[in-house]
């Protein structure tokens, strides 16, 4: 197949402005998080975790959470993500699939309502 060779945009395409380079990926709410001083661990289960266990990891995550500054920050990065596993912003995996398909619902609704 035969390649175009490189060509610049013109001038006019580029932004004047850029947004400022963060230092984090995450975004600063992540820097703030009560979890980063917790094990990992507590927040994202081991292969094979017994049910009673994994509950129980779970609940003690969600009161980790429930201290944080940022959980709402969290959440909503796990919810634009999706994360698929872990407790993010005091809501487990399973939970937050729930919550994104009552949205989705809602919005066809909407949608269908319209």
């Amino acid at each position: 197949m035969l390649q175009l060779p490189y060509q610049s945009l013109p001038v006019t395409a580029v932004p004047t402005q850029r947004a400022p380079v963060r230092e984090d990926q995450d975004g600063p709410w992540h820097a703030e998080a009560v979890c980063r001083r917790d094990e990992a661990g507590l927040f994202f289960a081991p292969s094979k975790e017994p049910t009673a266990a994994r509950l129980s990891r779970e609940d003690a995550a969600k009161r980790v959470c429930a201290r944080c500054p940022v959980m709402v920050e969290c959440r909503d990065h796990a919810l634009l993500q999706p994360e698929p596993y872990g407790v993010w912003g005091g809501l487990t995996a399973a939970e937050r699939r729930v919550m994104l398909a009552r949205r989705r619902r809602r919005a066809t609704t909407k949608k269908n309502a319209a």
